[in-house]
This record gives C-alpha cells, structure tokens and sequence, in this order.
C-alpha cells in the first residue's frame, strides 16, 4: 500500500494554521527562546501541554537542560516580538536585552505584556524526528487581554534564524 510522499502530506498540512507561540528557558544565567509552530493540549487529565522544538534551534539545547519552560501567546500586534524570537538565533543575539521579561517558577523566563502565558515543569521529551516535544505540566498562568492570537499565516514573513534542514 503506498501511503503517498511528503508533498501528499502538504495538500493536508498546508490548510493548517495554528497559533505561534514563543518558548523561553533558562538553566542558570543562560536563557534562550524561540518562535514555535508546533504546539498543543495534549492531555485532559492531569493537564499537558506539548511544545515542540527544533534539534538544530538554540533554545533546544538550553531547554533539554531546563526543568521549566514558558510558553507565550502573540497576537498579530507583536509580529516584532515573534519577528525577534523566531528571526534571530540566541547563538549570536541577547533576545531577552530587546524585550521585557521577569522570571517565573522554577527559574523560567517570562515575557511581559503577551496575550497569556504560562510555566511548566518538564514532565517528558519525545524525539518526533528533527523535533522534540516537551511535555509540560503547568505551574503558573498569566493573561492579558483577549485578543486574536498570531497564527502561522501572520509569520510567512519571518526567516527562521537557525538552518532549516
């Protein structure tokens, strides 16, 4: 049975456009974020959420290090603050000496004035191929206003600031 070839996938895979989300993680004085596009609920009970970063991103390697991670929603007003956590690479830019941020439990960073956001304790990494979810359990919430929130279509602008493989 042939199960069809990758651009097969992208007629179903193109349609979708999910909201982006800026991941922090800090392990000592070494913090790194980046601009994701996979990411989701992925348990009820107990509550899980899944963020799925890059091998090849900076902040993978902090993160895999990291017991916290901070997971923001953008709304299409902060295309800048996506533009600077999915455009540049921690490897050679401070990100967090451009934006406001504070710090969370268990050591997170959390940028200030997102549309929400929340920390969560690192409970598993699954390697998905030239990914890796984080499976996180949520420990601290905040919101803002109930805006849009910035999706995938608002970011075709945006070159990613690692190599894409």
């Amino acid at each position: 049975m042939n199960f069809g070839t990758v651009v097969d996938a992208d007629v179903f895979m193109d349609r979708l456009n999910p909201e982006m989300c800026v991941v922090t993680a800090a392990v000592g004085e070494e913090r790194s974020g980046c601009l994701v596009g996979f990411s989701s609920q992925c348990s009820i009970r107990p509550v899980r959420f899944a963020v799925w970063l890059s091998k090849v991103n900076h902040t993978y390697a902090v993160a895999r290090a990291a017991p916290y991670l901070a997971v923001h929603l953008l709304t299409p007003d902060q295309h800048a603050l996506a533009a600077l956590f999915g455009g540049e690479t921690g490897d050679s830019v401070d990100k967090f000496a451009q934006t406001r941020w504070t710090g969370g439990v268990g050591g997170a960073v959390v940028l200030e004035d997102t549309a929400a956001w929340f920390v969560g304790k690192v409970e598993a990494h699954v390697d998905g191929g030239d990914h890796v979810g984080f499976v996180l359990e949520p420990a601290q919430w905040g919101a803002g206003a109930g805006r849009r929130l910035l999706r995938l279509d608002d970011c075709d602008d945006i070159s990613p600031g690692h190599p894409v493989d």
